[in-house]
């Protein structure tokens, strides 16, 4: 979340950076307000607590001098001070509250580097590659839903058995596919990415240190007889790992990678790009996260865009990447770029990797320090995640950009070591 004292002493950045984001000033007057009602509130409890205390001091030392009456007349009057802040202290509790909340709903201020804009149309296409448009084959142009129904290799019909739509079913070559695409990234990434295998569930406050909630609430999977949610992403429980720690500085950057299944409602998805693979509740992903400074995160944020093309034009796909704009980044983000691989089947272009630099949003909310090698009061850590990459629609491009006149599909080469040595896949 956004820092408080940012709020009190310089309003009108913050007022700037939000309205970059379509926020209305006006929230951040109201936030003001809340938090100098809250300060005045928690200055008159502190005073009369301090008070009672006096108070509780005196009454001490009357009946130890014998004085019963004065004794009485203190208490009586701490007693009536008691009150008085118990009431005073429970406004507060109250008001406090609402500035959590108030802060929590708030997005992250945006990067001064990212470019404005109200919403996908006014995202920067910063690179594709090829640097050419590649020309397709009226056989690569069969939608994967298709393609892969023929092979025997994508059953949607039996995922929507066993789970509702959206809930893919992959069989034979298929979930094998899956499974080596994973196996791929996360060696690619052994190189400098400490693989991690995070719980899929997670607790509330998990889900609130990177700001999954309380603002989309409605976008996740609820166990409610266990207060438990199901990720959304690795992201989430990678975040939480150094929840309330304190870091050295000589172990920054601290990267982490993890292979998952992720899990989300698509509440608002209902008629848009819900084919096959476009659109899913729950998908396979390798995420990449790590913990830095403020002066590494631009090349860490760097780094993990060139891992994900590299991932990418390893397995030859056509992709470009997207400097989102400020009206399109994520919630808790500064700064994002998305790449998007070209689907022929679909004719479409489908975002596989969201890479954002969240600078200390999220820290400040799971309380995410690190101590300094040159001493001094420990700092917020600075977080990154990205997709490197999302599964499901990296698997329908190759299914359509590597179909064959016969019908069967060649896959890169790259991964044959993970799928036994072959890599085509034929009818049954």
């Amino acid at each position: 979340m956004i820092d408080i004292r940012l709020v009190r002493e310089d309003p009108e950045a913050v007022k700037s950076g939000l309205g970059r984001r379509g926020v209305d000033p006006g929230e951040v007057d109201r936030l003001r307000e809340l938090d100098a009602n809250a300060r005045r509130a928690s200055g008159r409890r502190d005073e009369l607590r301090a008070r009672v205390n006096d108070l509780s001091r005196q009454v001490g030392e009357a009946r130890r001098a014998g004085d019963s009456s004065l004794a009485e007349s203190l208490a009586a009057s701490s007693r009536l001070l008691g009150d008085e802040e118990r009431s005073v202290a429970s406004e507060a509790d109250v008001l406090v509250t609402q500035v959590r909340e108030a802060l929590l709903g708030l997005p992250n201020l945006p990067d001064p580097q990212a470019p404005d804009g109200a919403g996908p149309d006014d995202n920067v296409i910063c690179r594709r590659w090829p640097e050419e448009p590649r020309s397709y084959a009226e056989h690569q142009r069969v939608p994967h839903w298709d393609a892969g129904s023929a092979l025997g290799i994508l059953d949607l019909e039996r995922g929507a058995k066993l789970s509702g739509s959206m809930f893919p079913l992959y069989r034979g070559m298929g979930a094998r596919l899956i499974r080596a695409l994973s196996a791929f990234a996360l060696d690619s990434h052994s190189d400098a990415f400490e693989e991690i295998r995070p719980p899929t569930l997670v607790r509330t406050e998990t889900m609130i240190s990177t700001g999954h909630l309380p603002k989309f609430a409605d976008e996740a999977y609820h166990l409610e007889r266990d207060d438990l949610w199901a990720i959304p992403t690795a992201e989430v429980p990678l975040t939480s790992m150094s929840r309330g720690d304190i870091l050295e500085e000589a172990d920054l950057p601290m990267r982490l990678t993890a292979s998952t299944a992720c899990f989300r409602r698509e509440a608002g998805a209902a008629g848009r790009d819900t084919r096959g693979l476009l659109r899913l509740h729950e998908f396979d992903k390798v995420e990449l996260f790590a913990y830095s400074t403020e002066l590494q995160a631009p090349e860490v944020l760097a780094d993990m865009v060139r891992r994900a093309e590299g991932i990418l034009q390893a397995l030859s796909l056509e992709y470009r990447v997207l400097d989102l704009c400020t009206g399109d980044i994520g919630n808790s983000a500064a700064r994002t770029f998305d790449l998007e691989v070209y689907a022929p089947g679909c004719d479409m272009w489908l975002e596989v990797s969201s890479v954002s630099w969240c600078s200390d949003y999220q820290a400040r909310r799971a309380n995410i320090r690190y101590r300094p090698d040159g001493g001094g009061s420990p700092v917020l850590v600075h977080t990154l995640n990205g997709s490197a990459l999302a599964w499901a629609r990296i698997w329908a491009a190759l299914i359509e950009v590597g179909r064959q006149a016969d019908g069967s599909v060649v896959l890169p080469e790259v991964l044959s070591p993970y799928l036994g040595g072959e890599n085509v896949v034929r009818a049954p």
